[in-house]
Parts: C-alpha cells; structure tokens; sequence
C-alpha cells in the first residue's frame, strides 16, 4: 500500500514594499522668491514705492511660511524661501525711501511753485504797496495818461488799467439789457445792466484770457450783482489774445431795481490783482 506525500504549501512570493515618498511643497518658497526680486526692482524707482510695498509684504509672508514648510520637512527649498525673505526686508526698505523721496520732491515742487508766485506778485507790485497795475488811466480818448489812479478808488466807466507787462484791461459804461425769457440769473423786478470789457494784449506774449473772471456789487450796500446768461451775454472770454491783439466781451449784470451805481471787478488772472470800476446806473 503506497502512500501519498504532501508538499507543504507557501505563500505567492510578494515584493518589499517601498515606504510612499512625501511631495515637496516648494511653491511658496519660490513665489517669495519671484516677487521679491520685482519688488527690490521696483523700489529702485522711487515713484513705484506703493508696488514695492505691496510685494515686499506678500512676499514676506510668503517667504516665511515656505521656511516654516521646510523646517516641518514640507519643502527643501528652504533657502530660496531665505532669500525671499531677504528680499522682501529690501523691498519693504526701498519701498520707505521711495515713498519719502516722492513726497519730499513734490512737496518741494508746491513750495517752488509758491515761491515763484509771491515772488511774481512781489515784483509786480508798486513801491506804495498798492495793486498790481501800474495804474495809467485811460479816458476814453485812447491815449493812456502817465497819471497812477488812487488805488482806494475805483475806476469810472471808460478808464483803463495797464499792468506792468503792458495787458490793457477797459470797462465801459453800464447800459440797460434786457434779458431773454429764458434767461438765467435775472430775477423778475430786478434791472439788468450790460458793460463790456475789452482786454488789449501789449505785451510780448500770448494771454490766456480763459482765466479771466468779472464780477459785480450793485448800489450802496454793495449786494451781489448776479451774472446773467442768454443767448447774447454771458459766454466770457474765451482762448488765447496774441502780442498786440484784443478781445472784447460782453458781460450782463442783475441789480436792485434802486441801485443807483454798478462796481465791476476784473481780475485777469490770477497772477493779476483786481481792478475795479464804479459805473452809474
């Protein structure tokens, strides 16, 4: 009787397996990086100190959360994420000199520019400490008059002002308008009154009569003589008036039905002194 031999049975054959490597995450150290090398770019400008700040604050948190990352064993860039650090410190620097540099230029700008109106005023103004024009009167007759007018008392209609670099600015003599029915800045009652004023350029260069302003007090208590607009008044000056050239325009004023003296005031520009006119109504 035979016997039958059994084999012991072992398990299929099953490879070591390799423990699962981690992921490096590197992408933070490398954006600190990146935006800390446009940041200190940008703060050698100094007019660009606001992107300097900017980048310079995220690419300081940036950078230190990719070193936290390293240090945990998250990341292996950890000197990159150094140098955006690094970097960023810079930024933020060159972000603060910046800013103080732009602010500094252009306060020293406004003060410039100041300096060299009140210097312009200063010079233009008379040794008696009165306004700016030289004061020559015109009466109507077209010649100016080597005469200086009060400078407590107005002009009378007619009357010219000269200022020193030879702008020539005449108010006539008020006459009776009567507004539209559309017109704006007439109240019903009142008594509207057109003068005309005349800017003459003498001088060696071109004036911007856009910036010339008119305006107006009516009778004794001086009450603001509002301007009216129409179709026909009211517009003011407009453009450039070339060496040896004139403009005129027409301006339109509301007053008191009692008013008995209109004063206009001219102001050319503002670095001109107004010049005023007492005109009888």
């Amino acid at each position: 009787m035979s016997q039958t031999q059994q084999h012991p049975q072992y398990p299929p054959f099953q490879p070591p397996q390799q423990p699962q490597q981690q992921i490096a995450r590197n992408g933070l150290g490398t954006a600190a990086l990146i935006l800390g090398i446009i940041g200190a770019l940008s703060g050698l400008i100094p007019i660009m100190f606001w992107l300097a700040g900017v980048l310079g604050v995220v690419a300081l948190i940036l950078g230190l959360t990719g070193r936290g990352r390293a240090k945990r064993g998250e990341a292996t860039n950890k000197g990159v994420a150094l140098a955006g650090v690094i970097l960023a410190v810079l930024s933020l620097g060159l972000a603060a000199f910046g800013a103080y540099t732009t602010f500094k230029a252009v306060g020293d700008a406004v003060d410039e520019i100041n300096k060299s109106v009140s210097d312009t005023k200063a010079k233009d103004t008379k040794t008696s400490g009165d306004a700016k024009d030289k004061g020559t009167s015109d009466s109507g007759t077209g010649e100016k008059s080597d005469e200086k007018p009060d400078a407590g008392k107005a002009l009378e209609a007619g009357d010219s002002v000269v200022y020193d670099d030879d702008l020539t600015v005449t108010v006539s003599n008020a006459v009776a308008y009567s507004p539209s029915e559309f017109a704006a800045g007439h109240t019903k009652g009142n008594h509207a009154y057109k003068v005309t004023v005349t800017v003459t350029n003498d001088s060696k260069e071109k004036f911007d009569s856009t910036l010339l302003t008119a305006d107006a007090r009516a009778g004794k208590d001086g009450v603001d003589a509002e301007q009216v607009f129409d179709e026909k008044v009211g517009t003011g000056f407009d453009g450039t008036i070339l060496p040896g050239k004139k403009a005129t325009v027409v301006y339109a004023f509301d007053t008191p039905a009692a008013a008995k003296n209109l004063t206009v005031e001219v102001t050319p520009s503002f670095e001109y002194d107004a010049t005023q006119w007492d005109l009888k109504l």
